[in-house]
């Protein structure tokens, strides 16, 4: 595996790759890499002869400089687990320069799916994914591309982009990956102190109940007046707790079966998000 600065000395490999007819396999990270990531690398199995995982901190999606500023970094770390998986090719990890050059100015908007759920609350959030994942998209030239279902709001409005700009390039969903208690792995997660960690099991437990209790035919309201009070009395701070529908993601008056539960919650300052779907 090959550590990789610059967009140049990228621009360069990937230039060979595909004179050679080699298929780009790209999985977008902001390091700090756990099993979900090493999960999104492995499903690039089959579909693509060559590997390249990015880690870049993207600091235009975040609303809070102090979250941006507290985000876990490890890039050694990082490194030597992709190294162990024996399928990466590149590892692209470059500064704020090689992404945002000096007088950068144009943002990526996707008007109506980034104004709901975590985008209302976090303004912009959404045009600083879409800008740096087109970034990426355009630095590697990668064939296909693997997002995680955890976070599903992205990988909406990430194949929103492709659909309404023609980029050349597939996208991949993955499953979402849990650990033991079912809590979603997330790099935020090492962010809870062991008190936080213990609590954020109610989280995923929470969501199916509620999915079990809409299954059974309980009124979405009432379901989700339950499940938000559960969460609060686990300590949570809920921002939303909805049930929307997996194509539009707008809201839905029944457990269908293309439905989903959308949560962001947090504990002290630590925001988790999570998506069960009804099926």
């Amino acid at each position: 595996m090959k550590l990789v600065r610059t967009r140049h000395e990228l621009a360069e490999i990937v230039t060979q790759w595909h004179h050679e007819g080699e298929t780009i396999g790209l999985v977008p990270t902001m390091g700090s890499l756990h099993e979900g990531h090493l999960t999104l690398v492995r499903a690039l199995d089959g579909k693509a002869t060559r590997r390249i995982v990015t880690i870049f901190v993207n600091p235009i999606q975040f609303n809070n400089p102090d979250d941006f500023q507290l985000y876990p970094r490890g890039l050694e770390a990082d490194e030597a687990l992709l190294a162990e998986t024996g399928v990466v090719d590149v590892l692209y990890a470059p500064d704020e320069t090689q992404i945002y050059p000096p007088g950068f100015c144009t943002r990526i908007s996707v008007s109506g799916p980034d104004r709901m759920l975590c985008g209302g609350d976090r303004p912009g959030h959404f045009d600083g994914v879409a800008t740096v994942v087109t970034k990426l998209f355009m630095q590697t030239r990668a064939n296909i591309a693997a997002f995680g279902e955890k976070d599903f709001q992205q990988l909406c409005i990430i194949r929103r982009v492709v659909t309404d700009l023609d980029l050349p390039i597939t996208i991949l969903p993955v499953p979402t990956v849990r650990e033991a208690d079912h809590l979603a792995l997330s790099s935020r997660n090492k962010r809870l102190t062991p008190a936080q960690r213990e609590q954020a099991s109610h989280l995923p437990k929470a969501l199916m109940d509620c999915l079990a209790a809409l299954k059974a035919g309980q009124p979405v309201t009432a379901a989700l007046e339950h499940c938000t009070q559960t969460l609060k009395d686990a300590g949570f701070t809920v921002h939303y707790l909805d049930l929307r529908s997996e194509k539009s993601l707008g809201t839905v008056e029944k457990a269908e079966a293309s439905a989903r539960l959308f949560v962001a919650a947090s504990l002290g300052d630590v925001r988790l998000i999570d998506n069960m779907p009804v099926v």
